[in-house]
């Protein structure tokens, strides 16, 4: 079956958004993986179609009605067997492994929230994955939401060209992506490092492994000791092959 991301957001017309351009609105046009953004207002009972209401015990802003939220999770056809989740700052931070499981599965049923967040009752009984893309917010969840789809489309079968294009980059071995280099040959005094010219395979593949281990060890220190466990050093079981 197609990989789809079915999105419940206050602005569906946030999307595609950037997901309709380059490889993933390729793939999208051609029908690789498909996407559906639903309106929450569409599950609302009154004449304002009001889907919030202010904080019980008080306090700044509105909430995202429990009912009005499970009744547009509630009417997703395709909800069974899916993986259900809400875009928030206190949500277990997005790896790239995650983004590997989501990949390979059906696709994600993603909620937006909006204003001061989202009734608890609904997150618990909708059972809802709470995921962060960083520790910081935004004014809401939609462009969490498109952050997390293109992490997932881009490795679906077809959707990029070459196997080493996913399996190569930042977090896919535990490291930080080494350097890159193209042409010009020297750039305002700055030349291309020779073993990169050398057209020794083994040599250049050593080079990148500690390069990417110096950049890791710099910046992420705390992925170095995961990447130097033998699991690590292999593809994701689901990288593709385009």
């Amino acid at each position: 079956m197609t990989w789809r991301a079915t999105v419940l957001t206050l602005f569906p017309d946030m999307f595609p958004g950037p997901l309709g351009f380059s490889l993933a609105g390729r793939g999208l046009a051609t029908g690789l993986w498909s996407l559906e953004a639903r309106d929450i207002r569409d599950a609302a009972t009154d004449r304002h179609r009001s889907v919030d209401d202010t904080p019980a015990g008080g306090g700044p802003g509105m909430v995202l009605r429990a009912d009005v939220l499970a009744r547009a999770i509630d009417a997703v056809p395709d909800l069974e067997g899916r993986p259900r989740l809400v875009m928030s700052p206190r949500g277990r931070p997005l790896t790239q492994a995650r983004v590997a499981e989501l990949a390979a599965g059906p696709g994600p049923v993603i909620v937006c929230g909006r204003f001061e967040g989202i009734d608890q009752r609904v997150i618990d009984a909708r059972q809802l994955e709470e995921v962060s893309i960083g520790d910081y917010v935004l004014s809401g969840g939609e462009i969490a939401a498109l952050t997390l789809i293109d992490a997932c489309v881009r490795l679906l079968p077809g959707v990029m060209g070459k196997l080493e294009s996913s399996t190569d980059e930042s977090f896919s071995a535990g490291l930080l992506e080494y350097p890159q280099y193209t042409r010009p040959q020297l750039f305002e005094g700055l030349p291309i490092p020779e073993i990169l010219l050398s057209g020794d395979h083994a040599k250049v593949a050593a080079w990148r492994r500690a390069e990417a281990e110096q950049l890791t060890q710099t910046r992420r220190p705390d992925l170095l000791a995961a990447s130097r466990h033998p699991v690590c050093q292999k593809p994701p079981k689901n990288a593709t092959d385009g």
